[in-house]
């Protein structure tokens, strides 16, 4: 079974997803970051594939990737760490977030085969359109038991969020407002609005909110509405801020 639909059937509410990008804050810290992400209790994990052309991502993301590629991180190369990590927790879900650029320059078949092989579960690839992966890349993807995960916005139709909900089988990523990631922090108003209107579609896929969660009152907001959420910006900061990871995890998953 793919790590991920194994996640979703033993944990319904309070998934931790969390984002770093490979290479950073040194290009071997990939490892040692995945393997205190999974032992401080992360119960997901995406790495960031470093772009030199970010769309999505806000300034903290954009400056780890910046030095990711300074340091001479590449698809290749993550691989070859993935390969050789011994994983605490193998159970834990691995997720790759990047852009499609890089992928096609790898070439999609061989980027399938050698991100199976490390241990990878599925895909955000933003800038993959819906039909083009429906039409192109999902055979390629199923063949290598990856899934696909699509984003939906605030400005996504229904029409489209049941679309998406029909093709897909791991999770929906509900980016939490219009814009780049570490950027607005914090759920009110408008976006409880929004959070609910989702939620009250009864999708039959899991729901995870990001973009703007970046504690553990933002994290508790968000479980809410959805079965998790994924913290990005505000953990590149702690490891700029040589924060303890197994501190940072702690905090955000606090209960009292």
């Amino acid at each position: 079974m793919n790590a991920i639909t194994a996640l979703f059937d033993r944990k319904k509410d309070n998934v931790l997803s969390v984002f770093f990008t490979a290479g950073f804050p040194a290009l071997e810290d990939t490892a040692a970051i995945l393997d205190q992400l999974e032992r401080s209790g992360a119960d997901m994990i995406e790495i960031g594939m470093p772009f030199s052309d970010p769309l999505a991502d806000g300034p903290v993301i954009q400056h780890s990737s910046e030095v990711a590629l300074r340091n001479g991180m590449s698809i290749r190369y993550l691989f070859s760490q993935l390969a050789k990590v011994k994983r605490s927790k193998p159970g834990v879900p691995l997720i790759l977030m990047g852009y499609l650029n890089p992928v096609l320059r790898y070439g999609v078949e061989d980027f399938c085969r050698d991100a199976a092989s490390a241990g990878i579960s599925g895909l955000i690839l933003p800038d993959l359109p819906l039909e083009e992966y429906l039409s192109g890349y999902q055979p390629v993807f199923d063949r290598y038991g990856l899934k696909n995960i699509f984003l939906i916005t605030p400005q996504t139709t229904g029409e489209r969020i049941r679309r998406i909900d029909e093709v897909s089988d791991a999770f929906i990523y509900i980016v939490s407002s219009a814009g780049t990631t570490g950027v607005r922090n914090g759920i009110e108003g408008e976006k409880e609005d929004y959070f609910k209107r989702i939620r009250d579609m009864g999708l039959r896929n899991p729901r995870l909110i990001g973009f703007g969660i970046s504690d553990n009152k933002s994290f508790r907001k968000a479980c809410e509405y959805a079965h998790g959420a994924i913290i990005g910006s505000a953990f590149i900061r702690a490891l700029q801020d040589k924060v303890p990871v197994a501190e940072f995890i702690k905090e955000v998953k606090r209960t009292g």
